[in-house]
C-alpha cells in the first residue's frame, strides 16, 4: 500500500500521564511558542520539528555509543577519545555527519569517502542518487533524519539532503496554569549582604513557573516516502528504510514521550493514518521483525568506516 504512496501522515492524540498539566517545549526569552489557529483558541507548540528529529534519532540507541539489539549492525560513525573511549557518534551528534568531531577530528576518512564516490575529475555529483548510495554504506540513519557537509573541500559544500521523516506536536484550545515557587535556604534565608544573596543563589528565591492545560495534545508525523524512492536503492533497501521509519514512530510513541519533567505524556490507543487510506501501523512486536529481517537483508550493501579516533586537544 505504501509503494506507490507520496506521503505517510500520522496523527495521534497525546495526553498528560497524570492530572491535565503540561510542560512545553520554551526558548529563551521567549517561553513557549503560542500562536492562533483560525477558529481555534490558544495553540501551542509542545515539541518543534528540530527536537523531536532528535527524539526519534534517540529511540534507535541502547546507550552513548550502541544502537538497540533490533538494528545491531547497521553502518554508522562512531567517534572514540585518543584512549579509545566513546566521544559520539552520527546518529546522535547534533549536527550528524557535519559534526566538527567527525569531520575535522584529525581524521579524514568520512571525507575521502565522499570524494572517492562524488568527485569526477573537475566537478562534482551530488545528485541524490550518489549521495544517498555513499550515505547508505556509511551512515544509513542519515537517509531519514537529514544530512548536509558544509566543508568547501567536499563539493564545496553543496552535498544535503533534506529530512525524510519529521514530526512536530501541538496543543489546541491551550490555557496557561500559573504557579510559583521558592528555593528556600535554610542557612542564610535573609538578605545579609554580608553573607551573599540570589546572584550568588543564596537566601530565599520566589520563581514564577507557567504550564498549560489544552483541549486537544496531537503528534503529527510525515514520512516523505516519494523522497526515500528518489534515492534509487534497491528494493530491499527501501523497504529497509521505510520499515525503520515506521519503526522510530512506534518506539517513540511507546517509549520516548516523557519529554520533560512536568511533561510526561502517554498515546491514546487510536492512532489516525491521515494518507494514505486504509493503512494501519503495524504494531511494535510485528516492526520489530520487519527491521531485523531487513537488516540481516541488507548486510552486503553496507560498507561501515568503523570507529575515527578523535585526536584534537582541548582548545585546538
Amino acid at each position: 500500500m505504501l509503494d506507490d504512496a507520496e506521503r505517510l501522515l500520522i496523527e495521534v492524540e497525546l495526553k498528560p500521564k497524570q492530572g491535565s498539566r503540561f510542560q512545553p517545549t520554551g526558548f529563551p526569552d521567549l517561553g513557549a511558542a503560542e500562536f492562533q489557529v483560525q477558529g481555534e483558541t490558544n495553540t501551542i507548540l509542545v515539541e518543534s520539528a528540530q527536537s523531536m528529529a532528535n527524539r526519534l534519532e534517540a529511540v534507535c540507541m541502547k546507550n552513548d555509543a550502541d544502537v538497540v539489539d533490533e538494528l545491531e549492525g547497521i553502518p554508522m560513525i562512531k567517534v572514540v577519545d585518543a584512549d579509545g573511549n566513546p566521544l559520539t557518534n552520527s546518529v546522535t551528534e547534533a549536527h550528524r555527519i557535519n559534526s566538527h568531531y567527525i569531520m575535522e577530528g584529525g581524521s579524514d576518512e568520512v571525507k575521502e569517502r565522499f570524494k572517492g564516490a562524488l568527485e569526477k575529475g573537475d566537478r562534482w555529483d551530488t545528485g541524490i542518487q550518489s549521495v544517498a548510495r555513499v550515505l547508505f554504506e556509511i551512515d544509513v540513519c542519515s537517509l531519514l533524519h537529514g544530512f548536509w557537509i558544509s566543508k568547501k573541500d567536499v563539493a564545496g559544500g553543496r552535498v544535503r539532503l533534506r529530512r525524510a521523516i519529521s514530526s512536530f506536536i501541538e496543543a489546541k484550545n491551550a490555557s496557561s496554569a500559573i504557579s510559583g515557587g521558592v528555593k528556600l535556604d535554610h542557612v542564610n534565608p535573609g538578605k545579609d549582604e554580608d553573607a551573599g544573596g540570589a546572584k550568588e543563589g543564596q537566601g530565599n528565591i520566589p520563581y514564577p513557573r507557567v504550564e498549560y492545560t489544552a483541549g486537544s495534545i496531537t503528534a503529527y508525523f510525515n514520512v516523505d516516502l516519494q523522497q526515500i524512492r528518489s534515492y534509487g536503492l534497491e528494493k530491499k533497501e527501501t523497504d529497509f528504510l521505510v520499515n525503520l521509519a515506521l519503526w522510530k514512530i512506534r518506539r517513540f510513541l511507546e517509549s520516548g514521550l516523557r519529554l520533560r519533567t512536568a511533561c510526561d505524556l502517554m498515546a491514546s490507543e487510536e492512532l489516525r493514518v491521515v494518507s494514505p487510506a486504509g493503512f494501519e501501523l503495524p504494531s511494535m512486536k510485528d516492526l520489530d521483525r520487519d527491521v531485523e529481517k531487513s537488516v540481516a537483508a541488507c548486510k552486503q550493501s553496507w560498507k561501515p568506516l568503523g570507529e575515527i579516533k578523535y585526536t584534537k586537544k582541548k582548545g585546538a
